[in-house]
């Protein structure tokens, strides 16, 4: 049995009946599968309905196979251990307290025959890069790299015939991206990503993009996918040139016709005068004119309602790209103005310190670009949330200046899930009034209806919208932005703008960021390096 998915005429809507599908049918094999879409267009949804998360409103999903899913937000808690997470710690409990010489039956029938399992373990975690990690390890003490990769590793180890994995690529560093990179292309059965890297949808045998209309399979790599699509959008838009000009010729000669008709009409009715015919013969050739315009002028009407409709089909296959037109506070930072300043940086994570002797360094003046860079674990987080105020070092000396700084967390805590997004933008901007609330919120894509959404019910890049938005528009305007990870969940068309803002913006920057070309297209002034507890100053070209 060759393991796959089916759906048949999946529907979904959400409770309060906002439709996200209606009838959606397909099949995926035995081949890896990326799955696209903008921002709320439904991936993770669709994944969740693969999983048997959600329950469709009709319709069902079969699976040939046992599956495995890693959801874009992993629910681990924070009092959860490494051993927990890869589904190994009551065994492991148990070798433990045999170790310690407890002879229970319970405790055997626990281990069963795994009394390699500690070994095997450890050999699994290296395999993700993780041997780092001792196994009764919280994951509160983690970073979201380290979360991102051991959840894949729990996944992995559970062999399924079905992989469903949601976004898998965030937070993980150059590294570990490629071990993931390397693991997709040893996949041996039926594999569905959904993901806007283009590295890893690369690696993909197809492509399946999602849209109102359905589910379009692609053959080949993400390469292949947008040429494409963007001949189809091509061909699209000159069907549309051409059905315009088909109207415009369809209503010129509609016109024309109603004028001929007329004038035949009138000349009928002179010549019946100048005849001298009986009233009832010259009504009939009357009437026989007008039925014979009339039925000119139907068939021209039908031909123009032919030519709407078929501009209508085409008009709906061309993909636009999704407005969002971020605009940052208009912050502008003097030259050589500080904003921050540390010297010695410390801080202490279970007795041990997490930076090099002597602690780090940092100072940050004027609208200066800091990109940050290094490796899962290596601190960039705890030193994005020293930056901001968040978290008090343990040593060193910190001096802010004056005005705000604002941090984006790469975990999208800053927000109440069971509030909806217009409370919690409105809880940001208490200066603002609901008309500019609601015009701000429909640059971030959020009108009507979805301003009322629970936080809680928005996909990934949906939810990091709304905290850039109360991020960025919190009052006071920062003097500083602390970007933590920003591109995550986040579609190539918000990417692209998101660039674009911070191009524009003109207080100071400081951004972490595993998105090479992303760091790339934001031009920044300085690149620092976090790796073995030291902060490098590394060459910026061009400088």
């Amino acid at each position: 049995m060759r393991a796959c998915i089916r759906a048949s005429q999946l529907c979904f809507a959400w409770p309060d009946g906002t439709p996200v599908f209606a009838g959606l049918s397909f099949t995926l094999d035995a081949r890896r599968t990326g799955l696209v879409a903008p921002n709320g267009a439904g991936k993770s949804t669709l994944m969740r309905l693969l999983a048997g998360e959600l329950a469709p409103s009709a319709g069902h999903v079969e699976m040939d196979g046992s599956f495995a899913y890693l959801p874009q937000a992993i629910a681990f808690t924070g009092e959860l251990e490494v051993a927990d997470v890869l589904g190994v710690g009551e065994t492991l409990r148990a070798l433990a307290a045999i170790a310690e010489g407890r002879t229970e039956q319970a405790l055997f029938d626990t281990v069963g025959d795994a009394w390699d399992l500690e070994e095997r373990t450890r050999a699994s975690l290296a395999k993700f890069g993780l041997e780092h990690l001792v196994l009764d390890r919280r994951l509160d003490t983690l970073s979201g790299g380290e979360v991102m990769a051991l959840g894949l590793a729990a996944q992995w180890l559970s062999s399924p015939d079905i992989l469903l994995l949601d976004e898998p690529s965030n937070h993980l560093d150059r590294a570990a991206r490629e071990r993931l990179y390397r693991l997709v292309d040893e996949w041996p059965g039926c594999l569905v990503v959904a993901s806007h890297d283009r590295a890893l949808l690369e690696r993909m045998d197809q492509i399946a993009e999602l849209d109102r209309d359905g589910l379009r399979l692609y053959g080949g790599g993400f390469a292949f996918y947008e040429a494409a699509s963007r001949a189809q959008a091509e061909a699209a838009e000159q069907d549309v040139r051409n059905l315009r000009q088909a109207a415009k010729r369809e209503q010129r000669e509609r016109q024309q016709a109603r004028e001929r008709g007329e004038r035949r009409s009138a000349n009928a009715r002179r010549n019946v005068a100048d005849a001298g015919l009986p009233r009832i013969v010259a009504g009939n050739r009357q009437q026989a004119a007008q039925v014979s315009a009339g039925r000119a002028d139907d068939v021209h009407a039908a031909r123009m309602d032919d030519v709407s409709r078929r501009l209508a089909e085409v008009r709906r296959a061309i993909r636009e790209a999704p407005d969002l037109a971020i605009e940052l506070p208009a912050t502008q930072v003097p030259a050589g103005r500080g904003v921050f300043s540390a010297q010695g940086l410390q801080v202490i994570r279970d007795g041990v310190a997490l930076f090099a002797p002597g602690g780090i360094d940092l100072d940050i003046r004027g609208p200066e670009r800091v990109a940050v860079a290094g490796g899962n674990g290596a601190g960039k987080t705890t030193l994005a949330r020293l930056i901001s105020g968040e978290l008090s070092p343990d040593g060193g000396r910190i001096k802010r200046g004056e005005g705000r700084i604002a941090r984006l967390s790469q975990r999208l805590d800053t927000v109440e899930a069971e509030a909806t997004v217009l409370e919690c933008f409105a809880a940001c901007t208490p200066a603002l009034d609901d008309v500019e609330r609601a015009n701000l919120l429909a640059r971030w894509r959020f009108r009507g209806a979805a301003m009322q959404q629970p936080v809680a019910t928005l996909s990934g890049g949906e939810r990091l919208r709304i905290c850039l938005a109360c991020t960025l528009h919190a009052t006071p305007a920062p003097q500083l932005l602390v970007l933590d990870e920003p591109t995550n969940n986040l579609d190539l068309w918000a990417v692209r703008e998101l660039e674009r803002a911070l191009r524009a913006y003109r207080g100071a920057l400081v951004v972490i960021s595993h998105d090479a070309a992303f760091v790339d297209a934001i031009s920044p002034t300085r690149r620092l390096l976090l790796e073995h507890g030291r902060l490098v100053e590394q060459h910026v070209v061009g400088a």
